[in-house]
């Protein structure tokens, strides 16, 4: 049966789309069948991997509503064995649509439930806030992945999204698992890079990635290309990162 692993952090910018994008890229390039679910209402994933959010049919808002099952919302991209369940602005006004749902934290869990076995991995981009979709996310999940950006204020955010992880494992899903952190924006020019992943780790008890994302200007032209980075740039600094992370990634398969 398939991980699902969500993708999160509360803050804006840093990096989390691009490594849902990248990381289920390059897991796909090592043969591994990725189902990617943006769960974004920005579709900014959906559109990184040249899907045209508005032409794809169903989506993960006909997903969360029962409108349609997992299968009928899935999106081949043209990238091997990499699917996804594509996001549209649409999804914006859910949170408060869902309100009215009965059980409303597990209407993601219940709806990938029937696909799982398909996949080697489901991951789940969520949005940049501690909303009704990204509980879903925390409940459908067996792991979550944490990108966190080299900037001052990481360790402030990143205590907060801490603290939902595990409310989340009191009350909705007790077998949730933090599967790691990985620092992106990278600068080893810097100071205050290897200040803020010296920051973390000694504050955190939480396995941090080997695998660092660079700041690369390849990297961040690629999405508007609708490529992910071994697409754009198969030779550049942030593709060889990305392929690292999703060996170190699989190396850690159980959790």
């Amino acid at each position: 049966m398939g991980k699902v692993v969500a993708i999160s952090n509360q803050k804006g910018g840093v990096g989390k789309s691009t490594t849902a994008i990248n990381l289920s890229a390059c897991l796909s390039e090592r043969q591994k069948k990725v189902l990617l679910v943006d769960l974004d209402p920005q579709g900014n994933t959906s559109s990184g991997l040249g899907v045209d959010r508005e032409q794809t049919g169903n989506t993960v808002y006909e997903l969360l509503i029962g409108q349609a099952s997992a299968r009928h919302c899935t999106v081949q991209t043209k990238f091997g064995k990499l699917y996804i369940v594509p996001s549209n602005v649409e999804l914006a006004g859910a949170e408060i649509e869902l309100m009215e749902f009965e059980n409303r934290e597990f209407l993601l869990r219940n709806a990938l439930e029937p696909v799982r076995e398909q996949y080697d991995y489901i991951l789940i981009d969520c949005p940049p806030s501690l909303s009704i979709l990204t509980l879903n996310a925390l409940t459908a999940a067996d792991s979550v992945l944490i990108p966190v950006q080299c900037e001052y204020y990481a360790l402030e955010g990143l205590t907060q999204l801490m603290k939902t992880i595990y409310l989340v494992q009191e009350r909705l899903n007790a077998d949730l698992k933090i599967n790691g952190i990985v620092f992106t924006m990278y600068d080893a020019r810097t100071n205050l890079s290897s200040d803020v992943v010296e920051n973390v780790k000694s504050n955190l008890d939480v396995y941090t990635y080997e695998s660092m994302i660079p700041r690369n200007v390849r990297l961040a032209e690629s999405p508007s290309y609708g490529l992910p980075i071994i697409k754009y740039d198969t030779h550049s600094t942030g593709a060889k990162k990305y392929r690292e992370l999703a060996v170190e990634f699989i190396r850690r398969r159980k959790i």
